[in-house]
């Protein structure tokens, strides 16, 4: 017999929880009473957050996680299944950002950010959504960027995988709809640490700049909470938060 999505209390997966958006997202569905599986590849910050979520009275547990292997993207949503028994919700939120003039070649950067912010989210899919059918319903938050919106200097290859993943997302919503809910939320500046994998002098040097103003990653973290805490009727399609103080 299929179990619908609960009202309350939701099992949900998140990705790329080891700091930054997916860290602080982790901290408050944890805080909101919803049951959180981790996944990153530094499992020795997830083994520190867990035990902090579960001494403040969450429920959380975790488990390793490269995004870029389908397998292991399909055992992290298994293990989530044999953990809680279900998936309500899975947050894609693994990302990287290593920009660079298109100029400057970085060709092995330009395939990290396709595998990681691009398959990535496309491995998540996969792994839950035949879960997410098979128990009557679920809901994917996918993590983009004002990226996937705007395009600047020396972060084109950056935009082009978050405006595919705002493709991908409404293409979702559109298959499934009336029986998955698909959320994007793009975030604008936030404090993260994205730009430490920024090896070109040239971008690193203007990201100092354009991070002058940065969103808290809490403030993120409570845009995925209001998607997710919405009724099953409800389907929050879009969220773009940026900085009041900043134009992108």
């Amino acid at each position: 017999m299929k179990q619908t999505a609960m009202t309350g209390t939701r099992t949900i997966a998140v990705t790329g929880a080891s700091s930054g958006i997916g860290e602080a997202t982790a901290r408050r569905l944890a805080a909101d009473g919803h049951r959180v599986l981790l996944g990153a590849r530094r499992t020795d910050r997830l083994e520190r957050l867990v035990e902090e979520i579960t001494a403040a009275g969450g429920t959380a547990a975790f488990r390793t996680l490269d995004v870029t292997d389908a397998a292991d993207v399909r055992a992290f949503v298994d293990a989530t299944v044999r953990e809680y028994g279900r998936i309500d919700a899975l947050v894609n939120n693994a990302g990287v950002m290593p920009l660079s003039p298109l100029a400057a070649l970085r060709t092995e950067e330009w395939d990290r950010m396709i595998d990681v912010n691009v398959r990535g989210v496309l491995h998540g899919i996969a792994a839950a959504l035949p879960v997410m059918r098979a128990q009557g319903g679920g809901h994917f938050v996918n993590v983009a960027s004002i990226g996937a919106y705007e395009v600047s200097p020396t972060a084109a290859v950056y935009c082009a995988t978050k405006y595919a993943v705002r493709a991908i997302s409404d293409g979702l919503r559109q298959e499934s709809a009336g029986d998955i809910r698909v959320t994007l939320v793009s975030p604008g500046v936030t404090e993260s640490e994205l730009a430490d994998s920024i090896s070109d002098p040239e971008a690193r040097e203007a990201m100092k700049a354009y991070r002058a103003v940065a969103l808290p990653a809490s403030a993120i973290a409570d845009a995925i909470a209001y998607a997710v805490s919405q009724p099953p009727q409800v389907d929050v399609n879009e969220i773009v938060v940026r900085p009041v103080a900043s134009a992108r």
